[in-house]
């Protein structure tokens, strides 16, 4: 992708904010990496490359050395100098890494390894951290973060090879029939979920959609199928309707409330063209 004319304002908004945290790269003086979303260093690269900057700008380079030095021996990484590391900070972490072309990285390879090493017994990902209290529903991985994860693994030659990741695939696709609030952090599936939210930010319709696409195991799964036929049901004229953007973005021209969005629109092709190769 490249930058379009009408996108240039936006890189120029995110770019005048990578001080705004008191440090350098949208992150703060004790480099603190995802505080301020959503313009944190983590989502502000990935912002930057999906309104087209090009990876290898001097900015998105420095920005992945800055990622990358959080990286730990064990896989994880630290996205904050105090408090515990949670597997979320490293699916975070590898994910932006991916999209800025560090999938290959040997690093980025013990990170996957230690992921399928974490990975809960029904497929999903999840942390030891209990903020809404215990019940039930918090023995479950929690979607999002495994929604998430698994956009970085279709970066790597596990994609479509590797059962594991067939079972993330699987979890939720169950979510979809269950839609009740999963693990530790509540994920659901309600009416927020079903408006379709654009960039990807965050856990809903077409991110799901978009992500299982590049699985085989979801692609003629009945369940998939519903959850895109929900998303067409939402095009106008063939175009993505941004229904819920992040309200700290909405002055952007890109993910417009209630108007079509070409980027997102681009990223629905890629869904159909994924759908083609089954």
């Amino acid at each position: 992708m490249v930058i379009k004319k009408q996108y240039q304002s936006d890189i120029e908004m995110i770019m005048a904010k990578r001080h705004d945290n008191g440090g350098d790269y949208w992150t703060t003086p004790d480099r603190r990496l995802i505080k301020g979303s959503p313009f944190n260093t983590l989502n502000c690269a990935f912002l930057l490359l999906e309104l087209g900057m090009d990876r290898t700008e001097p900015v998105l380079k420095e920005t992945a050395d800055l990622i990358l030095s959080s990286w730990r021996e064990d896989g994880r990484f630290k996205l904050s100098p105090q408090g515990a590391i949670y597997p979320c900070h490293t699916i975070n972490a590898a994910r932006t890494l991916c999209h800025l072309g560090y999938a290959s990285d040997n690093r980025l390879g013990r990170t996957f390894d230690h992921l399928l090493e974490i990975q809960h017994s029904d497929g999903g990902w999840r942390c030891n951290k209990f903020s809404f209290g215990r019940g039930p529903e918090t023995e479950f991985s929690n979607p999002g973060p495994t929604l998430i994860a698994l956009d970085a693994f279709r970066f790597t030659h596990l994609l479509n090879t590797n059962e594991s990741l067939d079972k993330a695939v699987d979890f939720l696709l169950d979510h979809w029939e269950t839609r009740i609030p999963l693990g530790p952090c509540h994920y659901g599936i309600g009416t927020l979920f079903l408006q379709v939210a654009y960039p990807f930010v965050n856990y809903n319709l077409f991110f799901y959609v978009y992500v299982l696409s590049f699985y085989n195991k979801a692609k003629k799964d009945r369940r998939f199928l519903e959850a895109l036929g929900v998303l067409q049901s939402k095009l106008i004229n063939g175009k993505i309707i941004v229904e819920r953007p992040n309200q700290k973005l909405e002055g952007f021209a890109f993910c417009k409330k209630g108007e079509p969005s070409d980027l997102g629109t681009e990223r629905y092709h890629e869904i159909l063209k994924n759908l083609e190769k089954i």
